[in-house]
């Protein structure tokens, strides 16, 4: 870390100035190879995350996740309140994930892949860019007084960013209640289901308040993921860094002037263009060091490389690398704490691949009616239950029939002879079971029941049945 005497900096956030109040951030428009691979990188994530709901595989949404219904579809297996001990192993190995990824490569995830990042960078700066020019220009826009051409600016930015809220709700939306309902209310007219369009403009108002003002700051105050940065960062941990040894050198940085000898003179290659600022997203400055506002989206990497170039200096200046690799020249290692957590992520891998092959599609819970008790038959008792049949698949199951299998006896559905279970759906009844009373061993008995489709087994179960208290 730069050994800086004044470090007052670290005392606010980089947006915010000595009297509490917002400042506005103007990035430049980036450019460069990282911004070149990330624009690659964050279109085909718009595409997946954009189409991901509306595509169905078996008929099943590809991603859904349903909180209202409690119903939750994973790359288009269905998951229900009965499988929720696999979504929390899931929601650990997420867990564990990002902390051995920031560990490993810090806060690369807020750069490149995160939602926020590339629609605010991607698509809603852009159009920013497209309609008010760069840096330069939105200063000057916003300084001016309130003329013809700021208004067609701002209001054709600002109609702009309503519509893409408004295509970005409309997805959000189709992640939690299902693309269906979605195209359903397009179709049919936005009154015919006036809670789903309340949820919808909502939505839209969240998301043109997020990108249209808010900004960063969802990243730096909202987002706990920056924190948690900050307790999982260590030394060796590859962040955006800045070569402060390079760049500072004995005395300091200095502005490049030509056919100057810069290491007889002792100062660094760095040649405070502050050009590495002016494209910062967050409005931070890298040169001070790895701080919280920083999302390591490379854009200073870029505009610092640009320049080195433009000067006849090494390009690197801004780079990846680790605290260690900058103070003592050390080579990036996978060190002890990664390995364990690598160690801990192949476990609990393992753990969740072992739970889904076990999963059951269809899941049967026979239960005896509460307060019930049971009944003589002649030589026969007879105990009432209640059944619940779950068919996780997205197949129909026309003919299911429930066998009793041990001990001996006769099992009746009633009202019906089999049961049809339609794809992702919950059928319950009653039904009864007789076990004769010379098989009875004790006043509750385990008894083992068959579920089949036809002549297919689909699931088996256990429950308890009662029968008269024995006192030999």
């Amino acid at each position: 870390m730069i050994n800086d005497e004044n470090n007052s900096f670290r005392d606010r956030l980089g947006t915010v100035d000595e009297e509490g109040k917002r400042i506005w951030v103007y990035p430049k428009k980036p450019s460069g190879k990282f911004y070149d691979l990330r624009k690659i990188i964050s279109y085909l994530l718009l595409v997946i995350l954009l189409a991901s709901p509306f595509i169905k595989i078996n008929g099943n949404q590809l991603f859904l996740f349903n909180v209202l219904e409690r119903k939750f579809s994973i790359f288009s297996f269905t998951f229900w309140p009965q499988d929720f001990y696999i979504v929390v192993i899931a929601i650990i190995i997420v867990v564990v994930f990002v902390a051995l990824f920031t560990v490993v490569f810090g806060r690369i995830f807020c750069g490149w892949i995160c939602p926020q990042t590339i629609f605010l960078e991607m698509v809603f700066r852009r159009i920013e860019y497209w309609i008010e020019g760069d840096r330069g220009a939105q200063i000057r826009l916003d300084k001016q007084k309130w003329n013809a051409e700021k208004i067609r600016k701002k209001a054709l930015k600002w109609f702009i960013f309503f519509i893409v809220s408004f295509i970005i709700a409309n997805v959000f939306l189709a992640y939690l209640i299902g693309s269906d309902q979605v195209l359903g209310m397009i179709k049919n007219g936005p009154f015919t289901n006036v809670s789903t369009l309340i949820s919808l403009v909502i939505f839209t108002a969240v998301f043109y308040f997020v990108f249209a003002w808010f900004r960063e700051q969802v990243c730096i105050i909202a987002c706990p993921y920056g924190r948690l940065q900050g307790v999982l960062l260590d030394e060796k941990s590859l962040v955006v860094a800045y070569d402060y040894k390079r760049g500072e050198a004995e005395k300091g940085r200095a502005k490049f002037r030509k056919n100057e000898d810069r290491s007889e003179k002792g100062v660094g290659d760095c040649i405070d263009c502050s050009q590495c600022v002016q494209v910062c997203p967050t409005g931070i400055d890298i040169r001070h060091g790895t701080q919280l506002e920083c999302v390591n989206c490379t854009a200073c990497i870029d505009a610092c490389d640009f320049m080195m170039e433009s000067v006849n200096l090494p390009k690197g200046l801004i780079r990846y690398a680790s605290e260690d690799e900058i103070a003592k020249k050390e080579k990036f290692v996978f060190t002890a704490r990664m390995k364990g957590y690598s160690a801990v992520l192949l476990i609990l891998v393992g753990i969740l691949t072992g739970l889904l092959f076990l999963r059951s599609e269809v899941e049967a819970k026979v239960l005896r009616l509460p307060g019930q008790l049971f009944e003589h038959k002649g030589e026969n008792i007879s105990n009432v239950y209640t059944y619940k049949i779950v068919n996780k698949t997205a197949r129909d199951y026309d003919n299911v029939t429930i066998k009793l299998v041990h001990p001996s006896g006769k099992l009746d559905l009633v009202g019906k002879k089999s049961i049809k279970i339609p794809k992702e759906e919950v059928v319950q009844g009653t039904l009864f079971i007789e076990i004769p009373q010379a098989l009875l061993k004790s006043d509750k008995t385990e008894v083992q029941l068959e579920i089949y489709n036809n002549d297919e087994l689909i699931d088996h179960t256990k429950t308890n049945f009662l029968g008269p208290r024995s006192f030999n």
